[in-house]
């Protein structure tokens, strides 16, 4: 079943489609113990909160509290330089994350009120994000050295050629501002993407199989640089190259942001699917052609996505039938704005 197959009305929404006040066991008993059981003893009430804390705990949940652990076991265990303060910023990002996850999994805050729904999305992209700013000190203190040599020789032994090497002849100032745009347009597409899906959203259970999918993909990329680390065609194979890449704007905006880490009948053929192919096509291009990855990278990140799609659904609808049997607190719920609200909200 596709993320977009959202045809049916979904459990949280009512037949006019407004959101319902989905409320499970384990929130009453949350809500009815305030603040833990207040007639309980102090360790009881402690134990309660945090066995309430850990069952409400969703996919998304655990991968980025998985994730973030195992950046400190890696950085415990690297050979570089600079990783107890690395360590100190992932433990202020597992902190923080761990803090919002009290506030809207106890809940501490109401979990279908507007603000504890915007706080928890907002809580998962700045942890994401966050952490993949400070990849640019943690991959050089967990792992010092640079595995070039090894793949470029896999991508000639395996593929026979190199492609950033091939395209090289066909460098050009117009032919490098060409895919510099498309490589740009990655994080435009992202955007576009990821806001509307987490603000705008309605249908729970395909928000969770967008969110669980791109986590697996992000979240695993970002650890396999460290057991893959490099530096790119752009570096190592620079005496291979004749032709220096010079470009416009775009060429210009790649670098920086490198550095800074109605027809009715229109349906044959399909732009919907033309154009995103289209798009996805150039940007992998781009990816060699600007000398940035090697041949065996896209290959890896091709696998990663199709892996990421097919884990990511399974895994979202396994949990929402778990949590819908167990009478659980949804892994999401439907963030309605004030103004969106009918009657007294």
């Amino acid at each position: 079943m596709s993320i977009f197959d959202a045809g049916k009305p979904h459990p949280s929404r009512s037949r006019h489609g407004s959101p319902l006040r989905v409320q499970s066991p384990a929130v009453s008993q949350a809500l009815g113990m305030r603040s833990f059981g207040m007639d309980s003893s102090g360790p009881e009430r402690l134990a309660s909160g945090a066995a309430l804390l850990v069952g409400n705990f969703a996919s998304q949940d655990w991968l980025i509290l998985g994730y973030l652990v195992a950046l400190l076991v890696a950085l415990a265990l690297g050979a570089g330089h600079n990783r107890a303060a690395c360590a100190v910023r992932v433990c202020a990002d597992l902190t923080g994350y761990l803090f919002v996850l009290t506030m809207v999994r106890v809940p501490l805050l109401r979990w279908s009120s507007s603000l504890s729904s915007l706080l928890y999305r907002l809580a998962v992209v700045a942890t994401v994000v966050g952490s993949f700013f400070q990849l640019r000190e943690i991959l050089p203190a967990v792992s010092p050295w640079a595995d070039d040599s090894r793949i470029y020789a896999f991508d000639l032994h395996v593929f026979g050629f190199e492609p950033s090497v091939w395209l090289d002849r066909f460098v050009s100032r117009p032919s490098t501002e060409w895919f510099a745009f498309f490589y740009f347009l990655y994080f435009l597409i992202l955007t576009i993407h990821v806001l509307p899906m987490l603000l705008f959203e309605r249908n729970v259970q395909v928000l969770g199989r967008f969110a669980v999918g791109l986590l697996l993909v992000f979240l695993t990329a970002h650890l396999l640089y460290m057991v893959v680390p490099g530096w790119g065609p752009y570096w190592y194979l620079h005496e291979s190259f004749r032709r220096p890449l010079v470009g416009g704007p775009f060429w210009k905006l790649v670098g920086a942001a490198v550095d800074a880490g109605g027809a009715q009948k229109d349906i044959f053929p399909s732009l919907h699917t033309a154009l995103p192919t289209f798009f996805a096509t150039q940007m992998i291009l781009a990816t060699m052609f600007l000398r940035w990855h090697y041949l065996v990278d896209v290959v890896a990140g091709v696998t990663l996505a199709v892996a990421g799609a097919y884990a990511g659904a399974r895994i979202a609808d396994w949990e929402y039938a778990k949590r819908e049997r167990l009478g659980l607190q949804a892994a999401w719920m439907p963030l309605v704005y004030p103004w969106e609200r009918t009657g007294g909200g």
